[in-house]
């Protein structure tokens, strides 16, 4: 897929945009902002376990709509648009205990000028794929 980020972003400016939300609640940090990618990381503790003190899986949903949410705003005109999560799955596939750190790589599926699609794999620190999920974002006009 030919692609391009129409508004290029640092990992810094992106992590300022979340800090008061629930991003800044989960400590979730874009780490590289790579050429069709975006990367961040989340820490395996007491906003992020169950009980078990395992990763929750709304944990991973949480990172992956972030990551899907912030690749979509960087396609779009900010000025005049904004982006809504429409739908998210994800598939738990292993563990992750508490005290640890999950990474997080956010890549287009299809980025199209009304819907798109993002594919977030998130990795525990042994590079085990933890959960695989998918984020549908579409693009609707600012309100004023």
């Amino acid at each position: 897929m030919e692609f391009k980020w129409k508004n290029p972003a640092t990992p810094e400016a992106l992590n300022a945009t979340g800090k008061s939300s629930m991003p800044g609640a989960l400590s979730i940090q874009f780490t590289e902002v790579g050429e069709n990618f975006l990367k961040a990381t989340m820490p395996v503790d007491e906003n992020t376990t169950q009980p078990f003190g395992l990763l929750h899986g709304g944990a991973t949903c949480v990172l992956s709509e972030t990551m899907g949410s912030v690749a979509s705003m960087l396609m779009v005109d900010i000025s005049k648009q904004q982006i809504v999560g429409v739908e998210i799955n994800a598939n738990h596939l292993k563990s992750a205990k508490k005290g640890s750190l999950v990474t997080g790589i956010c890549k287009p599926v299809k980025v199209g000028r009304n819907l798109m699609v993002w594919q977030t794999e998130i990795f525990n620190e042994d590079h085990q794929m933890v959960c695989i999920s998918r984020l549908t974002t579409m693009v609707i006009e600012q309100r004023k």
